[in-house]
């Protein structure tokens, strides 16, 4: 059965209602959600995750609760569970852990975090208790070097904490092009499971050299930044969709933009943030159905790069 994201959001049009009673649309049941391998070990993960960062930065409990924990509750039931979050997001960490604790969900989400401090070890050890406690967790399925601030230093920290049992891989993350040289030195010199880079179509530098190295040494690759800041909204504002999309069952320019990502196949998980449980619908249908070929996405990026 086919639906258009009009149809779509229309299903998911007044979230509060539906989602109170644990609806979801029904045409999500009929294509899964795409699932990648890590490659460390072999474990599966959906492709398609939810990113935290900015979404969550809100103050004490209000009514910006309501949609925002919709968000999170729908991204569960619709078969999501790569949640990926930091401490350097303002309240976000905190704001998930206790949404997901009131849902009961804590322990069926794969926990990706970060230490992201300069303030040397111990400042990272309290990050890394800091989100077990927000949580309630007693393991984190991924803790990464956010930015490779203290790289050296935050790597051993989360490695002991893989040797105790108390996280299960070990990862690295940028979201700014000016660090990929370092990147390319730590992938080269570092054994790790999980690497994250900013990637998208209109910033596809990571594809160059980042990508592929990740996918020679083994590494899982996760991609922030999706939708490169809001950017690719703006370019295709206005516009329709091509016809040939429905040859990979895209019905968005938010799908479009997300299966772009997910059909190269060195990407393990897309981590889109949103506010919105409507964008959120959206989103998740960009990680079902088929995915775009290589000639396809070389398609797909002339397209942008006419507009852009």
């Amino acid at each position: 059965m086919k639906i258009s994201r009009r149809e779509m959001l229309k299903v998911s049009a007044g979230a509060g209602a539906a989602l109170m009673l644990n609806e979801w649309p029904a045409f999500a049941q009929e294509r899964p959600l795409i699932m990648r391998s890590i490659p460390s070990t072999g474990e599966q993960i959906p492709a398609l995750g939810l990113g935290s960062a900015r979404t969550l930065n809100v103050g004490p409990p209000s009514p910006m609760w309501v949609p925002l924990s919709n968000v999170v509750r729908l991204f569960h039931e619709m078969g999501g569970r790569f949640f990926d979050t930091a401490p350097s997001y303002g309240t976000s960490e905190q704001v998930a852990g206790q949404m997901v604790q009131e849902l009961e969900i804590e322990n069926d989400l794969f926990f990706a975090t970060k230490i992201s401090t300069g303030g040397g070890r111990q400042a990272g050890l309290d990050q890394q208790e800091g989100s077990l406690r927000y949580w309630g967790r007693d393991v984190i399925d991924l803790n990464q070097v956010h930015n490779l601030r203290d790289v050296d230093i935050h790597l051993r920290t989360i490695r002991q904490a893989k040797e105790e049992g108390r996280t299960r891989y070990v990862g690295v993350t940028t979201s700014f092009d000016q660090q990929y040289e370092q990147m390319e030195q730590v992938l080269r010199s570092e054994e790790l499971d999980f690497v994250q880079v900013n990637y998208s179509l209109g910033e596809r530098t990571a594809a160059d050299r980042l990508i592929p190295l990740a996918q020679d040494r083994g590494i899982a690759v996760i991609i922030n930044e999706p939708y490169n800041v809001g950017r690719l909204f703006a370019v295709t504002s206005g516009r329709e969709l091509p016809d040939w999309a429905a040859e990979f069952e895209c019905e968005s320019w938010g799908q479009f933009f997300l299966k772009y990502i997910l059909g190269h196949p060195a990407v393990t998980a897309v981590i889109p943030a949103t506010s919105d449980p409507e964008h959120l619908v959206d989103n998740m249908g960009g990680g079902r159905g088929r995915l775009p070929d290589e000639q396809t996405r070389r398609r797909m990026e002339d397209l942008f790069d006419q507009w852009a």
